[in-house]
């Protein structure tokens, strides 16, 4: 094809020039610093260009990166997310400890008061039946329990056992319909038994006259009558008293001091003044065996 204008030299000649060209330029630049200016002033005149060919580059890395970052954050996260719940698992736990240990020191201080031997107990079951106040706690033969032996928390009587079998205990509650307890009056001596209404914190007195010398606030405590619980353990505190103009006797009622709705740990008592055992010739077992015991999972 022939071009409209064939004037100058040919495309042969023009590469011939040029790549002399170039070779001329590239010795002078080797050689001698002439074209250092020059170099600069075609630097400004491409940077443009070179920031334009590199920013495709450029922006896959960032985002590359940026995208690494968030799925390593997320990662991160979720972990410490994990780390954060089973961190705040071990501290329910440990409160829950440190609670029973709370517990369990009281519980230990006052067996020391006491000067008698005990063996602490810990809660199994609650009997639902209705008017049955009964516990069942993890404390039976093998460690010396026998019924009729008390039972008490760290405020105060709770029951007395009224079954042992070998790994566990049960315990009717001072509550209960049927038990009754002998009281006295720990301000002046006044003695009385107290019953068990079938109500959650609620002792009833029938037996006192409307004139007896027993007004709300009074302490009863354990009075060794009957010789199941030893005398001076605190039992209730007088919160009503109603006389009846019709009646000799008046309607006196107490709240035990054990909390017998919220306590899971209890002192089994021995005491010389009840040393009834399913073995009438096994002595109550040492102390230190008991603490080995209780010790063993």
């Amino acid at each position: 094809m022939k071009l409209l204008f064939a004037q100058g030299p040919s495309l042969n000649t023009r590469l011939l020039v040029a790549i002399l060209a170039s070779l001329a330029l590239l010795v002078t630049d080797f050689r001698t610093p002439h074209l250092h200016p020059l170099r600069a002033v075609l630097s400004i005149a491409t940077h443009p260009l070179q920031l334009l060919a590199s920013l495709p580059g450029d922006n896959l890395k960032s985002i590359s990166g940026t995208v690494l970052s968030y799925l390593e954050l997320q990662k991160e996260n979720r972990r410490l997310k994990e780390t954060q719940l089973i961190n705040a698992g071990k501290l329910l736990k440990l409160e829950a400890l440190e609670k029973e240990n709370i517990r369990l020191r009281v519980l230990l201080e006052n067996s020391f008061r006491l000067g008698e031997q005990v063996l602490i107990a810990e809660l199994l079951s609650v009997k639902l039946a209705p008017y049955e106040h009964t516990v069942v706690v993890n404390k039976g033969t093998r460690f010396g329990v026998h019924p009729e032996q008390p039972v008490l928390d760290a405020n105060g009587i709770v029951g007395q056992v009224i079954r042992a079998l070998p790994s566990s205990s049960e315990v009717m509650l001072i509550t209960d319909p049927d038990h009754a307890i002998p009281v006295e009056v720990n301000r002046n001596g006044l003695r009385t038994i107290a019953f068990g209404t079938g109500l959650p914190n609620r002792l009833q007195l029938p037996f006192l006259a409307k004139n007896a010398d027993i007004v709300p606030g009074d302490l009863l405590v354990t009075s060794g009558l009957g010789g199941v619980f030893p005398a001076g353990y605190p039992v209730a505190v007088v919160d009503k008293f109603e006389t009846r103009p019709d009646k000799s006797f008046a309607n006196i009622y107490a709240t035990p001091k054990a909390q017998l709705e919220t306590s899971r740990e209890f002192l089994i008592v021995w005491s010389d003044t009840n040393p009834v055992f399913l073995d009438k010739d096994k002595e109550p077992p040492p102390a230190e065996q008991l603490e080995t015991e209780h010790a063993k999972p």
